[in-house]
């Protein structure tokens, strides 16, 4: 079963440009694992300090995986120095199926 979940990071806005720029290094590494479906940062038009993360994982396995790496490990460990408090995740279920296959990924 699909594993989906939009987080929220409210950084503090003088880090929110170092947020940025350390996390997009992430996000083709996250892309490119098996079983990631969608993998989206995003930054918000009227607070620039938050960012909103849209993640579809194939399954838990797949999640729990994403979630060992060292690459997420190292973000896991210096997310404070970046955010005002720790993330929002809410767990959510895909009612429609993804708008790309995997040839279609960024």
């Amino acid at each position: 079963m699909p594993q989906a979940f939009i987080l929220h990071a409210k950084t503090r806005p003088e880090r929110a440009d170092a947020f940025q720029a350390f996390f997009l290094s992430h996000v083709a590494a996250s892309r490119a694992e098996p079983g990631c479906i969608e993998y989206h940062m995003l930054r918000d038009r009227e607070d620039p300090s938050l960012f909103i993360f849209y993640e579809v994982w194939a399954s838990q396995a797949a999640l729990d995986t994403h979630s060992s790496l060292p690459h997420m490990q190292q973000f896991l460990e210096a997310r404070m120095d970046y955010l005002e408090r720790d993330f929002e995740i809410r767990a959510i279920d895909m009612l429609s199926p993804a708008a790309a296959g995997p040839e279609h990924k960024i």
